[in-house]
């Protein structure tokens, strides 16, 4: 028979029955004080007596109703209620006596909460969420049901907000309401496009201007001329702005549902009991309701025999339970994951979302068949095949496993992890945090021995969602099997308790880093979409505006000051002469009406048209191909950068490591010279093995002749000792670190691929192979190399200890005992082995740990000016002795309560740490990306201030920021790092003291926490300095801390600041800064995606802003000069126009001409100047220097705006001023005349101002002009096209357009000739 806990599962197959066959259990009976809650006031005894039948198990209450079914069958007197109880929990103490513990027996959980409600799901809410998850039978955990050994853990009860701690059950149904788990980088939704698009366009100053220009005219005394004339050209205007923004946003949506439309596999639990328990159910409901009008009245034997018979239906189809749970992989979206969904991930696959593991299996395991494996090493990765036919075997079947689902499921292992099985992958988080070591994460030993199958009996509790990626805790819990006869074959919970394991970092794979082992991992989904790390950590998107549109909105404000100004000058005039007319108010606002053109409406359309054309042009540019622009209202900001904050990993850096070059005391080998290591290794490694293939080849240690030097070889005693020490360095580095090599299936060939913490190691190894000694096994208790020339074992080694490369520590040790024997035959006998301690790491550290010498200083300081990481390695031999004693005192530190680490580190600098035989020096260089090196040296000599910003180790930036040439050679790096609270205040003040002294041959290089303390205590004084230093390089830096320090510089400085990475981790500092710049990188393109401009490579930076950036900065700039002197001409004629009209607000022109002259006449060869170039690419890219000016914003200032409105009034004042001296006043005439000199006039000017003609320039003023001619004869209503016709019209028209244009061209000439800019010096060159 079945426990009774599973009589009281909520969920279990005939638990619908409980409805029938629990007739007589009313509430009244079994809570009355819930049932009459609110009808009535209980005596204190009634509720004393109440409390004690709430401890009353649900078997033992059934029963107790039973026997006193004859003596009292409805009757609710408190004495019988407590005699009755209180003969119930005598009977129980009896039994837990005689038991030992009640906790061990399921019979005795209690059928009430302790408030007073209901426990068994059949009865209350849980069960009618019990009816619904009927696909999937949950395990009590998961249903709500009270533990007999720990407190509610009511499902109602779990807050589904994200806001605080969340209890998760793997393979519930429905999922819990969560965020989705979508990427978004888009700025509008449909409800806020319109309010925002609109609100950040009225704004600007120019676009509330005309918008109550347009209102103005729908009252008829202020209308002039016809409503469309001011209405359409706004309507236009706003439509071309927020059609680009929403193409911009729709572009943005459509690349992030590529990202969410990545697919991963997911495990789905599925229940193949459910059919055969609806059936149950339905036999169960006719039975019972054929004896439904006799059961009340059963005797107690009768009613006894029901019961043991409901449990042992109940029990036997929980027996068969856990075999009939599918496991069923299924593909779904990214976007459609779920709490709670288990994920399974393979190499090189980004995590989707943050994760828990719960399971990770190595390769190794998952290639041999399984026949061939230890039964009980569970599932492997490739055991996910084939499908399963027919039913599973029987619990008591001889098959040794059974396939269910797509998985082949064994007999259940045991609770402990076999060696080799320990759950361990590896993960890239450069992506997240920046740092380019690989990260160790484990699965939970309560987890990692689980079958799939088995995953429905957890629960994970996580805290809520946080944005620091380094810190997790939550609690994983395994419920106990539910049934007796599988609990004996149980690994987990198999005595029927409760297990619960902590959660840590280390258990953790957050959203958007990438698995790097060559395993295969299952993990549950914890956190989505907005509360994962990655987008906790970055901020939201913000619309952009360019400093040139807030230039051009200040001039805007200039020009309508100007035009108030004149308006009541005008309105102040004409009633000192005294003509009374309409009120003076209508007056001045009929002329602010009037000359409205002063503030072009068409100034906008124009710029935007224009920077889509720049756009148009760097997408197209075939020397950046795969260049994006995202954002295109932000063209021209390319050209005014002054502030350059980079990520490195990634962006200036390959991420790729490469040992080139080795120091072993007097002398130094790198490029070819290491073929000469490559011929020291085999002269050992090689020469030493017998002939015969057969013949097994003895295993080489330290002390062996080989490496002793004592080889018989005729050489010099020099070259034995240079040999000797290069093969113990070679030794030392395959031997001293954290690698562990694994084989992937490549086209047939088998491929070894190494796993590590760091690159670095990676790259060592790598090296140790390519000379000729390859690290063939790794695990925690021995290292195996091979001779890459035999392929044979040479030497094999126990570790005994492994001291972990710490930030702090700055260095990796590990304790070694070496085999003796032969490659099949080895001993472990402590006396006749070896035991090494090597140790390697940072020069720093290093130099006060090895023995004396008179050349490491001088070499590591050479190799770090190469831009190359060193590492110094050394070693000791110890005694058994020696080992035995530190090992003692190791241990007994380990698990002080007290100092523990302090301790610990203590007993390793005393034993280990000091006079260690100095091997060798290493250097690695980190591969830059291509012409990294001369990209930023041209943006530095542009002017660009370049901060790099990282979250990597400081020694690690040190050494890219030399080797990229980031700081240059004669420049001093000042490094603080470590500030604390007790130390920091006078640190702080004399760093920022030296940094203010030398402020242009000083670069600063400071770790996050330093620059924390001085962004919370001093940073007025810190910003005030930093920003004058050619180079910052801050190591450390979290995606938080990156954006703040962007946004502090942008506030700070009111310059330009432009950000460019790779990673997820960028994304905050790119949508920060002014510019943002994504290059698409190996492992994502979420910095792409997210960024105004995305490029595929660093260097590609250099073209987009000296060239794209100069361009596109100088064309808007003079476009918007030439729209502005448009509009400025047209209002001082009509300002002459009205003064000789005796001040009367008239139009000078009307209608058509005042919308044709801004659009069809000039509108084509004022447009045309985004094809003007000053100077050539080739020039630019010669003389960076000229971006530097751009910079200055000399190319639209006040004094060019000022220069441009004199030149307006000039040629506004001779065109109307002789057109109405040479010609009639009020006549067509002098319209036709004024008109013409003034398109005229427009055309030329534009000629004048081009520096490199293109064909589309000089096509458009020839078109432009022969429209014009072209659509004279249809202008009668507003010229005299008989006068039109006549020399008396050519030659006014000469005369006056002779008279505007020759003396600006010629001032104009004389300045460029006194005193050129600096573009044409470049050109005379």
């Amino acid at each position: 028979m079945s426990t009774p806990h599973q009589y009281h599962q909520p969920n279990a197959p005939d638990s619908p029955d409980d409805s029938e066959s629990d007739i007589e259990l009313e509430m009244q009976e079994l809570d009355p004080v819930t049932a009459h809650d609110g009808h009535g006031v209980y005596s204190d005894r009634y509720r004393k007596a109440h409390q004690i039948e709430r401890q009353i198990p649900l078997r033992s209450l059934r029963v107790g109703r039973t026997r006193g079914v004859g003596r009292q069958k409805y009757s609710h007197d408190e004495f019988g209620r407590e005699e009755d109880s209180q003969g119930l929990l005598d009977e129980i103490r009896g039994q837990r006596d005689s038991a030992g513990s009640l906790g061990t027996s399921e019979d005795n959980a209690p059928l009430l909460h302790p408030d007073g409600r209901r426990k068994s799901g059949v009865y209350g809410d849980e069960g009618r969420r019990a009816f619904f998850s009927a696909q999937l039978r949950l395990p009590s955990f998961m249903s709500g049901e009270e533990r007999p050994d720990g407190p509610s853990t009511d499902n109602a009860q779990i807050t589904q907000s994200g806001g605080t701690s969340r209890k998760i059950n793997i393979g519930q149904y429905p999922p819990p309401r969560f965020p989705p788990n979508a990427v978004s980088n888009a700025k509008y939704t449909v409800w806020s496009f319109l309010p925002r698009t609109l609100y950040n366009e009225f704004s600007f100053f120019f676009n509330m201007y005309f918008l109550l220009v347009a209102l103005s005219q729908i009252i008829p005394s202020l209308r002039i001329g016809y409503l469309s004339t001011y209405t359409a050209p706004l309507a236009f205007v706003l439509a071309v702005t927020l059609g680009k923004e929403a193409l911009d946003d729709i572009a943005r949506r459509r690349r992030d549902a590529e990202a969410n439309k990545e697919e991963y596999t997911v495990l789905r639990l599925q229940d193949r009991s459910r059919m055969q328990a609806g059936k149950c159910r339905g036999r169960r409901r006719s039975q019972l309701q054929s004896r439904n009008g006799h059961i009340r009245g059963a005797s107690k034997g009768t009613r006894l025999d029901a019961i043991e018979e409901e449990e042992e239906d109940i029990g036997k189809s929980n027996e068969d339970a856990f075999h009939k749970i599918e496991v069923v992989e299924i593909n779904i979206k990214s976007r459609d994951l779920k709490v709670g969904d288990v994920v399974k991930l393979g190499k090189d696959q980004r995590v989707p979302a943050d994760l828990v593991i719960l399971k990770s299996l190595a390769a190794e395991s998952s290639i041999a068949p399984f026949s061939s494996r230890d039964p009980h090493a569970g599932l492997s990765g490739t055991d996910l095949l084939d499908g399963f036919n027919g039913d599973p075997p029987a619990p008591d079947s001889p098959l040794s496993e059974a396939k269910i689902g797509s998985y082949i499921c064994p007999k259940r292992p045991p609770p402990s992890v076999v060696d080799g099985d320990v759950g361990e992958t590896f993960l890239r988080t450069d992506q997240l945090d920046g740092e380019t070591d690989w990260k160790l994460r484990l699965a939970s030993p309560l987890t990692q021995s689980l079958d799939p199958r088995d995953f429905t009996r957890l629960k994970i509790v996580a805290g809520k969602p946080s944005r620091e990626v380094s810190e997790f805790v939550g609690t994983v819990e395994l419920a106990p099997r539910v049934s007796k006869s599988n609990a004996n074959r149980e690994g987990a919970g198999a005595d029927g308790t409760l297990q619960s394991a902590p959660l840590t970092i280390d258990n953790t794979a957050w959203a958007n880093t990438v698995l790097a082992s060559n395993a295969t991992v299952l993990a549950v989904v914890v956190y989505t979409g907005a509360q994962t790390r990655q987008a906790l950590s970055t901020s939201p998107s913000r619309s952009k505006a360019g400093l040139l549109e807030h230039e051009i909105n200040n001039l805007t404000k200039i020009l309508c000051a100007l035009t108030l100004t004149l308006s009541i000058i005008l309105v102040a005039v004409r009633g000192i002469e005294g003509r009374p007319g309409q009120h003076w108010y209508v007056a001045v606002t009929r002329f602010l009406i009037l000359f409205s053109t002063i503030v072009p409406i068409s100034l906008r359309v124009n710029l935007d048209m224009g920077k889509t054309v720049y756009a148009r042009f760097i997408e197209r540019d075939q020397d950046i191909p795969g260049t994006v622009v995202r954002t295109s209202t932000i063209p021209e900001e390319l050209g005014r950068i002054e502030y350059l904050l980079s990520d490195k990993t990634g962006t200036l850096t390959q991420n790729e490591m490469d040992l080139k070059k080795i120091h072993v005391g007097t002398v130094s080998y790198a490029h070819e010279a290491m073929d000469e290591v490559r011929s020291y290794v085999r002269q050992v490694f090689s020469a030493s093995l017998p002939s015969d293939v057969t013949q097994s080849a003895s295993l080489i240690t330290p002390s062996s002749n080989h490496l002793s030097g004592s080889t018989g070889a005729p050489t010099t005693r020099t070259k034995r000792d240079i040999g000797s020490r290069v093969r113990d360095l070679v030794l030392a580095l395959a031997l001293c670190h954290n690698v562990t090599p694994s084989t992937e299936d490549q086209n047939g060939d088998g491929v070894t691929t190494y796993q590590a913490s760091s690159p670095d190691e990676i790259a060592i190894v790598r090296w140790a192979e390519s000379v000729g000694l390859r690290l063939l096994h790794r695990d925690r208790h021995t290292i195996t190399l091979q001779c890459v020339d035999t392929s044979r074992v040479v030497v094999r080694v126990k570790v005994l200890e492994v001291f972990p490369f710490t930030s702090a520590g700055k260095r990796m040790g590990i304790i070694l005992q070496y085999f003796l024997g032969t490659e099949s035959t080895v001993t472990t006998a402590d006396i006749a082995a070896e035991i090494w301690f090597y140790q390697k790491g940072a020069d720093t550290v290093m130099t006060s740990i090895v023995a004396a010498n008179d050349w490491l200083d001088e070499e590591t300081a050479n190799m770090a000016r190469e831009g190359l990481r060193t590492l110094v390695v050394g070693r000791k031999k110890l005694s058994a002795q020696q080992y035995q004693e530190f090992s003692s005192r190791y241990r007994q530190a380990s698990i002080s309560l007290q100092n523990r680490d302090t301790n610990m580190a203590r007993v390793v600098k005393e034993y280990l740490e000091h006079n260690l035989e100095l091997l060798g020096v290493t250097g690695v260089e980190d591969k830059l990306q291509k012409d990294v090196k001369s990209s930023l040296e041209l943006l530095r000599n542009a002017g660009i201030k370049i901060w790099m910003l990282t979250g990597d180790k400081v020694e690690t930036a040190r050494c890219v920021a030399i080797s990229a040439k980031l700081v240059s050679r004669t420049q001093y790096i000042h490094t603080v790092t470590q500030l604390s609270s007790t130390s920091a205040p006078s640190a702080a003040l004399d760093a920022l003291s030296f940094l203010r002294s030398k402020p242009d041959s000083t670069a600063l290089l400071i770790d996050g926490d330093s620059l924390s303390y001085f962004l919370t205590h001093h940073r007025q004084d810190f910003v005030s300095v930093a920003v004058l230093l050619p180079a910052v390089i801050a190591c450390r830096c979290s995606p938080t801390l990156k954006a703040d320090i962007a946004t502090l510089i942008r506030n700070f400085t009111k310059k330009r600041v432009l950000c460019i990475g790779d990673g997820g981790n960028d994304v905050s500092m790119i949508q920060a800064a002014d510019v943002g710049v994504g290059i698409v990188g190996k492992e994502g393109r979420q910095a792409s995606l997210a960024a105004d401009f995305s490029i595929t490579t660093f260097h590609h930076l250099t073209k987009l802003l000296v060239w794209h950036g100069r361009n596109s900065y100088k064309r808007s700039a003079k476009l918007a000069q030439f729209v502005i002197h448009r509009g400025l001409i047209i209002s001082v004629c009509q300002t002459f126009y009205s003064i000789a009209t005796q001040l009367q607000p008239h139009a000078l022109y009307r209608d058509w001409l005042l919308v044709g002259y801004a659009t069809v006449y000039t509108m084509a060869p004022v447009f045309s100047l985004v094809l003007d170039k000053d100077v050539d690419e080739g020039l630019a890219n010669l003389y960076p220097e000229l971006y530097k000016e751009l910079t200055t914003g000399k190319s639209l200032s006040y004094r060019t705006f000022f220069v441009w409105v004199a030149v307006s009034i000039y040629q506004g004042g001779v065109i109307q001023g002789l057109s109405q001296i040479l010609v009639d006043l009020d006549s067509d005439r002098m319209v036709s005349v004024s008109f013409t000199v003034l398109v005229i006039n427009e055309l030329i000017m534009v000629a004048f101002e081009i520096g490199t003609w293109h064909w589309i320039m000089a096509a458009s003023i020839v078109g432009t002009t022969l429209v014009y001619v072209g659509s004279v004869p249809f202008l009668g209503g507003y010229f005299d096209l008989g006068y039109v016709w006549s020399w008396a019209f050519a030659w006014r028209v000469a005369a006056i357009s002779a008279i505007s244009l020759i003396p600006p061209y010629c001032i104009k000439v004389l300045r460029r000739t006194l005193k050129p800019p600096s573009y044409r010096k470049v050109q005379g060159l």
